[in-house]
Order: C-alpha cells, then sequence, then structure tokens
C-alpha cells in the first residue's frame, strides 16, 4: 500500500534516515548525568520501524560519541547496525567535533590502525592528547557512498582538540575532484558543522570557518542537498544555493526560546529527519521523538477501503467537506 501512487508524486526513489548528536557515552553513562542517550535512538529507530519505512540508508552526522570513547561507539553501531540490516540500509558514518578519528575509524569504519593509536582506540582509552599526537589521526575522515547512482559524500569537518569547523585545502581539492564527475543521480553533502547562520551567538563561534571556500567547490556542482548536526536544533538555510537540512540532536536540544544571552540544553524537542528523494527535488521531514497523546487517527481499514477506489472517488470521499 505505501508505494501506490495516491496524489500526482509517484513513491520517492530512495528514502535516507538522518539522525544527529547521539552524544553516546563508555557503559550507556547518562550524559550530564541526567540523559538517556540510549534510549531515544532506540525509541527513534523503533518508531521508524514501526511506520513501515524501510531506508535505502541510515546517515548519522557525527558528534556520535560524547568523548570518542571505543565502547561508546560499539554500543551505537550495535543498536544502528541492527536495525540497518532488518532494513538492509546502508549506514554512513560522519565525524563530529566531539569524536576522535582514531576510535572512529577502528571502531565505527572497521578500518586497521596502526601504532598506539590503534592500541588505543581497542582499549578505549582514547583522548584528545593522544589523538593529537598521532599524525594518523590527523587525517580527516572524508568517504563517498553510492546508493545506486545516489552519492553520498561524508565530509569531515572536525578540528581536533576544538569545537569550530574547518575544511582544509586538501579537503577542498579532494572534494572538487570527486565533484568533477557528475553522479548519476547527484549527490548529498553530509557534514557536522552546518554552513548556515544560527540565531545563537555562542554556537556561532563554533561554526565552519572560511565558508565561501566550500562555496566556490560546491558552485555548479551536482550537490542536491547538505545535511549537517551540530546546533542541537532542526533548521533549513541555503547554502551556495543548495538546501540545508540540520537534524536536531537525539541527546538534547538547544532551547531557541531561552532568555537572551543564555544557552539552555532541554530534555525535549528530540527529532529524527527523514529523506525522500525523487528524480527532480528532495523533501526532508521531522518525526518527533517519544510517545504523544493522540488528536486523531484514521484507521488502517479505512485506508484500505479508500485504496480499492478509483483516484477520482477517492478524492471525492476524503476531501469533501462533512
Amino acid at each position: 500500500m505505501a508505494s501506490m501512487q495516491w496524489g500526482q508524486y509517484a513513491p520517492a526513489d530512495k528514502i535516507l534516515v538522518h539522525l544527529s548528536d547521539t552524544h553516546f557515552l563508555a557503559d550507556a553513562a547518562a550524559l550530564y548525568g541526567t540523559v538517556d542517550t540510549d534510549t531515544t535512538v532506540h525509541r527513534a529507530l523503533e518508531q521508524l520501524h514501526r511506520s513501515g519505512i524501510r531506508p535505502d540508508a541510515l546517515i548519522i552526522t557525527g558528534d556520535v560519541a560524547d568523548r570518542g570513547e571505543a565502547d561508546a561507539y560499539r554500543r551505537i553501531r550495535g543498536i544502528v547496525e541492527a536495525v540497518a540490516a532488518q532494513w538492509q540500509a546502508k549506514v554512513i558514518w560522519v565525524m563530529g567535533n566531539h569524536d576522535q578519528r582514531a576510535a572512529f575509524r577502528s571502531v565505527l569504519l572497521g578500518q586497521d590502525q596502526p601504532g598506539e593509536a590503534a592500541r588505543a582506540a581497542d582499549q578505549g582509552t582514547v583522548d584528545q592528547g593522544r589523538v593529537d599526537q598521532d599524525p594518523v589521526d590527523q587525517d580527516p575522515v572524508d568517504q563517498v557512498h553510492d546508493l545506486d547512482g545516489l552519492r553520498i559524500i561524508a565530509l569531515d569537518t572536525s578540528v581536533p582538540g576544538y569545537h569550530h569547523g574547518e575544511v582544509t585545502d586538501a579537503q577542498l581539492e579532494w572534494l572538487r575532484t570527486v565533484l568533477s564527475t557528475p553522479a548519476r543521480h547527484g549527490s548529498i553533502l553530509a557534514l557536522h558543522h552546518p554552513p548556515i547562520p544560527t540565531p545563537l551567538p555562542l554556537m556561532s563561534l563554533l561554526e565552519l570557518q572560511e565558508q565561501p571556500r566550500l562555496a566556490a567547490v560546491l558552485d555548479g556542482s551536482d550537490v542536491r542537498a547538505i545535511l549537517g548536526g551540530h546546533l542541537h536544533y532542526a533548521t533549513q538555510g541555503l547554502f551556495a544555493g543548495i538546501p540545508v537540512s540540520v537534524a536536531a540532536a537525539t541527546c538534547y536540544t538547544m532551547d531557541l526560546s531561552a532568555p537572551e544571552r543564555e544557552l539552555t540544553g532541554v530534555k525535549g524537542g528530540r527529532t529524527v529527519n527523514l529523506l525522500h528523494v525523487y528524480a527532480d527535488q528532495i523533501t526532508h521531514s521531522q518525526v518527533p521523538i517519544g510517545a504523544f497523546d493522540t488528536a486523531t487517527h484514521f484507521p488502517a481499514d479505512y485506508v484500505d477501503r479508500l485504496a480499492i477506489l478509483s483516484p477520482e472517488a477517492r478524492l471525492e470521499a476524503f476531501s469533501r467537506q462533512q
């Protein structure tokens, strides 16, 4: 039933799940002693599974672990990949400013780590000082994924030891080379630091630096959407003429109505985003995470009765005001 055409648009060619800023800690510890990060992710994925949606990919745009601990990465990888396997969906991990490259590569991506960095990641003892001292982990974790002609580019905007974002000259050249050959169904750029303004002054200090340089590379490319996180609230904008969609964090969100000059994170407003990819457009929708009181409801058997009608009769039955 989900695949039949009800209106003017055929079903989407691809469905993508976009979530961000899970901020897992080792040993399932509560973030700030009060935020249960695991339960929210479990709930979000359970809600999507209940809906019957079977996405082609899950994209997690950074700050996967709050301290870059290997155990935190192992736990969220287990949660996400178990559901992805049921959906036969690809999982795409993107680096954030809280993530640590050694453990990220080793545990999430399954890439071998040479020397001390590998041992630290395996033992869950990676800290910022050790990562900064290992030249291997100075290399950004940039990736390209292909979904039957839809290209997903994961760009690492993290800066070891800092919370703001940067893209190096080498990364820009790499991105320019990747984009020089258009993908069959276009590209989606996924990064942690979104290149759009924020009304929160303190968060603007931690934004992606020198954004015009990235815009120059994206100008005229086949990038159809930019996905980000970092801000801990859902928002949208345009960058280099490309739609930008930021997923709210699953751990906690920023209160945009907090008193002036204050930055307040709250345990509410958490959502996961859905992308429906069509030949000529991409829609971005937000799914609230949690249980809520029902206000109105059309049961499945009512939908079944509509489905057997002609398009004209279906419109008459459901659109006419009673």
